[in-house]
């Protein structure tokens, strides 16, 4: 899988903690990859983290991804060859409460990793994950593509589009020898083990594990939903490319790609709540008239991937319905066990799932699992 790439190298992840990180790190230790995670607390209680044990197999640094000193400290001490860069403060409601520490975490933490990359002399790679709302969003009906504006209205989007800028900047200023460098935005992931408020499917697990309804406040807003393997095949992919690009038609150094689902299709929140009724008996939803008050929340969102495909020759894997089921089965494994009775162990179960869906994509034939 990605060309063996990662088999015996120190690979640092910020944010390893969280829902995304987790998953990033299991899937690197699979892969054979020394890792290394840096964050300051594990986000949600229960989390993907704890559930699967991940700090008994790692090393797990504990640190403010704002606080610079701390951060160069653990890079010192591990020295990695590769880094992916995914800490941040990433819900929008949240950031309507906090933006000060919205700002300060997305965009002084992207550049307090910019700077210890620019000093390493390990590192040989880094990928920095932002997000698809660091978009300017028009409301478009059209995929925003990588060359399209950079904004947003809420503090969130708005600082993953000035960590996008601090990016460029770094790039194109200090990183044209060194270490390999690219950044990703990639469109709304699911998957088991995410418990952060305000999502979609963790309010839906969440209510489905206590027999209530689940409570959502746009059922027509219309998202690039994808299974969080998803996206984390585009970042291991580019990662590999960074290290070694002999032999491709694009130089991926500098530049930024989207990750969004399969033929670029969107699904509304109303289609994600009936599909995991399927799998969830006697699951139902009700509205919250009320819980956009006061916030500004985009209805519409679409990602163009061409670049990616034709760059990195990558694309997704799993149709909407496997994406779905994927995430179903995590959280049913999780709150009652395969066959009613408890699993031994959450990771076995979190590796099984990695290792179904590497099958999927080679039995498709996929690039990165040449």
């Amino acid at each position: 899988m990605f060309a063996n790439a990662y088999r015996g190298r120190r690979v640092f992840v910020t944010g390893h903690t969280g829902f995304k990180g987790s998953w990033l790190a299991a899937w690197l230790l699979r892969l054979g990859a020394e890792v290394g995670g840096y964050a300051d607390g594990i986000p949600t209680t229960p989390s993907h983290f704890s559930a699967i044990n991940l700090g008994g197999h790692l090393m797990d640094i504990r640190g403010d991804i704002r606080d610079r000193q701390a951060l160069d400290d653990a890079i010192d001490r591990f020295r990695p060859e590769v880094i992916f860069h995914l800490a941040a403060q990433a819900l929008v409601r949240k950031s309507y409460a906090a933006p000060a520490e919205t700002f300060e975490t997305n965009m002084t933490g992207t550049l307090n990793v910019l700077e210890a990359a620019r000093r390493s002399s390990a590192l040989l790679a880094l990928v920095l994950i932002t997000s698809d709302k660091c978009y300017r969003n028009d409301e478009w009906i059209w995929g925003y593509r990588e060359t399209d504006h950079l904004g947003g209205a809420d503090p969130y989007s708005a600082s993953k589009g000035c960590a996008e800028i601090i990016a460029h900047s770094y790039f194109q200023s200090f990183f044209q020898s060194g270490p390999a460098c690219a950044t990703t935005r990639a469109g709304n992931v699911i998957g088991g083990g995410d418990w952060a408020e305000d999502r979609i499917v963790p309010d839906c697990a969440r209510a489905w594990s206590q027999a209530c309804p689940a409570v959502i406040r746009s059922p027509l807003a219309t998202r690039p939903w994808q299974l969080v393997l998803e996206p984390l095949s585009g970042y291991l992919w580019l990662g590999a490319r960074l290290l070694d690009n002999q032999g491709h038609p694009f130089d991926p150094r500098g530049q930024a790609y989207n990750f969004g689902p399969a033929d670029g299709v969107n699904n509304t929140v109303a289609e994600i709540t009936e599909s995991l009724a399927k799998y969830w008996p006697d699951f139902h939803v009700a509205m919250d008239k009320a819980g956009q008050a006061g916030m500004k929340e985009s209805t519409l969102l679409k990602l163009c991937c061409d670049k990616a495909l034709t760059h990195l020759n990558w694309k997704a894997t799993l149709q909407f319905d496997e994406t779905i089921r994927y995430t179903a089965d995590w959280y049913r494994c999780f709150y009652n066990g395969e066959g009613g009775k408890k699993p031994q162990n959450i990771m076995n179960f979190t590796l099984g799932q990695i290792a179904a869906y590497e099958n999927a994509a080679a039995q498709r034939k996929l690039i990165w699992t040449r």
